[in-house]
């Protein structure tokens, strides 16, 4: 690991010299110049940790210094010595963003701690933009992509409403992109420094679910060995995201209320209100209205929560956008290589296909078409049974032929079916949705218990998906 590096500057020759030799001794790369004029052309032309510069001095003197480096890089610490210590000096110094005030005579001790101090201040800011920068990229890579009529008119509402304090309650089916919604109304609201903090209300125990939300007290509960802090104080400035809120407990549901109500929480074992300062965002794939109607939702939380409404379409509802979302999926899982294209034919399969599962379901078929894809061009063969041929729009199956009875349609299906699966009955049963054994009585009544419909043998091939 590379030594921090240091600069020191002081118009006397005796303190830079003496500064040198004290931060060498820890192991610091050290600097000195004797001009506040020549340290910022220092700080601008190379990189350092920390700047420790005199008050006084001829010239730019250190508090004209500091107002420059903090111009050139705000995160980087400045300790200001002089040989003069006076009160309203070190506030001068402080206000103007210096990181500590010294007084020259200082014991060695003394000094060495504040350095560490700043460089360690300087490591976790780093770090802080580190993260935010990465935590930006990760939300630019899952952007809401669309550009159908109905994802326009969710763009338009977003726009309309991240800049409120109002609460949000987004509807949509699973798959649908609810918490990526929730997020960009976060990135463009003015909480979007704060934390972003989801939680599935689904997911939790129901008996731990509040403590997720509004924290414990030691002793509240068995194993609640010390206090915790709920996830809305985890969020606080910034946007609290409630996935699923219609499994939430109804006695869960009148703490909630309260939170919303008064801006507070009590902690569970707790005494002692705490406020709290968040955007809420809440999400569910249930119908919140028939629920309230069957009283497993209360309907004062109900309205309080359903402030402003917004439904996300499902993916069958906005099939123009298949083709961009099958683009940007397979860049996305590309890694590294080259992105695959995809054959008409399986684009046409994809554009009739009816996907209970929404964007979430074609994320997880384009990244399994591009393992099994050996050409470079993902074919029908790449895809699902289930896409190829179990389900067009609205689940109907692909026929030709209307006229055909209900039992010659289903033998013409078992057929398609089997002969994909080159006659392996038990792949064929899994594909079917049957038990194997119907699938051998089937084809018996057919007269086709080892034979095509020509009557020509079919070898008893190994079954290459049993286990």
């Amino acid at each position: 690991m590379p030594a921090d590096k240091i600069l020191v500057v002081d118009d006397e020759q005796s303190m830079t010299q003496f500064l040198s030799i004290v931060l060498r001794k820890e192991g610091y790369l050290v600097t000195t110049v004797n001009s506040g004029k020549d340290a910022l052309e220092k700080v601008r032309a190379d990189g350092y940790d920390v700047v420790i510069t005199d008050i006084k001095m001829p010239g730019m003197d250190g508090l004209q210094l500091l107002a420059q480096i903090k111009k050139h890089d705000p995160s980087l610490p400045v300790v200001i010595m002089t040989a003069y210590a006076s009160q309203q000096s070190a506030i001068d110094a402080v206000n103007h963003g210096a990181f500590q005030y010294l007084i020259k005579n200082a014991k060695n001790d003394e000094i060495k701690l504040v350095v560490r101090n700043a460089l360690e201040m300087r490591r976790v800011r780093s770090e802080n933009l580190f993260l935010k920068r990465e935590l930006k990229k990760g939300h630019e890579e899952r952007t809401i992509i669309g550009s159908s009529d109905e994802m326009v008119r969710v763009f338009k509402m977003v726009d309309k409403v991240a800049g409120s304090e109002a609460t949000i309650m987004i509807q949509g089916e699973s798959g649908t992109g609810k918490e990526l919604i929730a997020r960009e109304i976060h990135y463009r609201s003015g909480k979007s420094q704060g934390p972003f903090v989801s939680i599935n209300c689904g997911a939790i125990p129901r008996d731990l679910l509040e403590s997720n939300l509004f924290g414990h007290v030691k002793g509240s509960f068995t194993g609640a060995v010390r206090d915790a802090a709920g996830l809305f104080q985890v969020a606080e400035g910034g946007t609290f995201f409630l996935d699923e809120v219609g499994d939430m407990p109804l006695a869960t549901q009148v703490k909630l209320l309260r939170a919303l109500q008064e801006r507070e929480i009590i902690p569970v074992g707790g005494t002692q209100p705490i406020k709290i300062d968040c955007r809420l965002v809440a999400a569910t794939n249930a119908d919140l209205e028939k629920e309230v109607a069957s009283g497993r939702f209360r309907a004062d939380l109900f309205y309080r929560l359903n402030v402003i409404p917004l439904r996300l379409p499902a993916l069958r509802q906005r099939r123009d956008d298949i083709p961009i979302l099958v683009d940007h999926f397979l860049k996305r899982h590309a890694q590294g290589g080259a992105p695959k294209t995809v054959s008409k034919e399986a684009m046409d399969l994809l554009m009739r296909y009816d996907w209970p599962g929404n964007v979430r379901e074609l994320e997880n078929v384009m990244e399994r078409a591009l393992i099994l894809d050996e050409s470079g061009a993902i074919g029908p063969e790449d895809l699902p049974e289930k896409i190829r041929f179990g389900q067009s729009q609205r689940g109907s199956l692909v026929i030709d032929t209307p006229t055909m009875t209900l039992e010659e349609l289903e033998k013409e299906y078992i057929l398609k079916v089997l002969n994909h699966t080159r006659w392996q009955k038990k792949r064929a049963s899994e594909v079917l949705g049957i038990n194997a054994s119907t699938l051998y009585r089937k084809l018996l009544g057919y007269g086709l218990d080892k034979g095509d419909r020509d009557g020509n043998e079919f070898p008893e091939t190994p079954d290459e998906h049993a286990a």
